[in-house]
């Protein structure tokens, strides 16, 4: 199966940061997010990807262009114009990459790559500024036994507070910071039939409403609940908590060795 991550929007929310880079180009621990993402999926031997290019598109074309190069010891033969490797290759990846418009949506850049999917009886999608610790094979397994055309992975967000215990007018203790507000929210990690994309009217289209709201009324969409770590990189206050918990060895969702 194939992996598409969508990795075209602006970022605005992080604009600190992504006023130099796409959004999913962001690094922790130095390196882009978006190679976070893919390892997750390649740790479940999901190797080959579509990424859905945007704003400065380009930076992420040079990024994957090189990646050998500079995971790699070489030789480089000036006088014979030659380079020779001395390493495998770093990640069994294949890597599209295509330019689906800087103002597209997200329904759109699904959309512009599916000539990629055609011959795919399932795909998987996802966000290139989330990350998680995940089980895909389940992930997959669930889509399988629903039997229905999409599959989204319901996550309950990081709450931003912790709370009182009060008694009385008295504090008693703190508790930590509570999953979100009891609601489940889109956490990305979609698991896809191509036939999703005839919900898609065309670039204006936002995948998240329209073609989500239909697959939902129909019947065709089923829920994965995951209880484990799930944490978007929304903004500046995020990326700063991923990388803490990056140099701190605690990242859960690096589930490769």
């Amino acid at each position: 199966m194939k992996a598409v991550i969508l990795a075209g929007g602006l970022g605005t929310r992080i604009s600190e940061e992504s006023h130099l880079r796409p959004k999913p180009m962001i690094e922790i621990g130095g390196k882009p997010i978006l190679w976070h993402i893919m390892k997750i999926y390649s740790a479940y031997g999901v190797n080959d990807f579509i990424i859905c290019l945007g704003y400065k598109g380009y930076i992420i074309k040079e990024y994957f262009m090189n990646y050998v190069l500079h995971h790699s010891n070489i030789t480089v033969d000036v006088a014979n114009h030659g380079v020779t490797f001395h390493d495998k290759a770093p990640d069994p990846w294949r890597i599209t990459m295509i330019d689906t418009g800087e103002n597209t949506q997200t329904g759109g850049r699904l959309k512009r790559v599916a000539p990629y999917l055609k011959d795919e009886k399932a795909f998987y999608l996802t966000y290139g500024d989330g990350v998680a610790d995940i089980d895909i094979n389940a992930l997959t397994q669930f889509h399988h036994q629903q039997g229905g055309l999409a599959t989204v992975t319901a996550v309950q967000p990081p709450g931003r507070f912790g709370a009182l215990v009060m008694e009385g007018d008295r504090v008693s203790s703190f508790t930590e910071k509570a999953k979100g507000d009891g609601g489940f929210i889109n956490g990305g990690f979609f698991v896809l039939s191509p036939k999703v994309i005839d919900y898609i009217d065309g670039d204006a289209t936002l995948w998240e409403q329209e073609p989500l709201e239909t697959l939902a009324r129909k019947g065709e969409l089923a829920a994965y609940h995951h209880p484990g770590f799930w944490r978007p990189m929304d903004t500046l206050r995020d990326k700063t908590h991923l990388e803490v918990m990056w140099h701190e060895g605690n990242a859960p969702w690096k589930v490769w060795k």
